[in-house]
């Protein structure tokens, strides 16, 4: 019989990529302080100068530049974004919590940082979870929340960046093409949360990348 258990163990770890210890389904503080914590060298999904690690629970639907969209068996999106050029610099986390909203954490797990915040919006719960230099954005009904933030940390603690790619795609020689600016450590405010919302409300996004379907290259 043990030996079962630990057959069965095994498997739960090589279909999921994810965690098998104890995860709590209402405290959110502890799952993602167990799965951060984890020092995790999974890699499915490779990139020009990064690679990261998409569970089975989630679907690969997107790809274009540094954006990707996931969905999950709830038919959740997930929104992430990979800010190359925020890790290139080096660009602290400036993040401060928030006692006005739903859930507000600044994070700090193996040499990485980033932040949780939650917010309450129109009954519903839009996410910005960011780590290591990403993001990752959903808009979920409560029964979702903490399996949709589990689902966040398996993807944005296995992000590894390519050092040397990256010099020669973001260095200083040829970062001036970019123009724009973007701080991943300051998470939206209320006064556009219902902007956001609304994207997520309608198919508009995703119609925008229908056609950057990619195959992941799987391990």
């Amino acid at each position: 019989m043990k030996k079962l258990l630990v057959l069965l163990s095994i498997s739960v770890i090589l279909l999921t990529g994810c965690s098998i210890k104890k995860l709590d389904d209402k405290n959110i503080s502890k799952n993602v302080s167990i799965l951060l914590s984890e020092k995790v060298n999974l890699h499915n999904a490779y990139f020009e100068g990064y690679k990261y690690y998409v569970p089975k629970s989630l679907r690969f639907e997107t790809k274009e530049d540094y954006n990707a969209i996931f969905s999950d068996k709830s038919n959740n999106k997930y929104y992430l974004y990979v800010d190359v050029i925020s890790y290139y610099h080096k660009e602290p986390n400036n993040y401060k919590e928030d006692k006005n909203v739903h859930y507000s954490k600044k994070l700090n797990y193996n040499g990485k940082t980033g932040y949780l915040q939650i917010n309450k919006v129109k009954g519903k719960f839009f996410i910005q979870f960011v780590y290591n230099y990403a993001k990752i954005e959903a808009y979920v009904d409560e029964k979702h929340l903490t399996e949709a933030i589990n689902n966040m940390c398996c993807v944005l603690r296995t992000i590894k960046f390519n050092d040397k790619v990256l010099e020669s795609l973001v260095g200083e020689n040829v970062l001036s093409y970019k123009e724009e600016s973007f701080s991943l450590f300051k998470a939206k405010t209320s006064t556009n949360f219902l902007d956001v919302v609304s994207k997520y409300e309608t198919d508009d996004y995703n119609k925008d990348l229908e056609d950057e379907k990619i195959e992941l290259s799987l391990e």
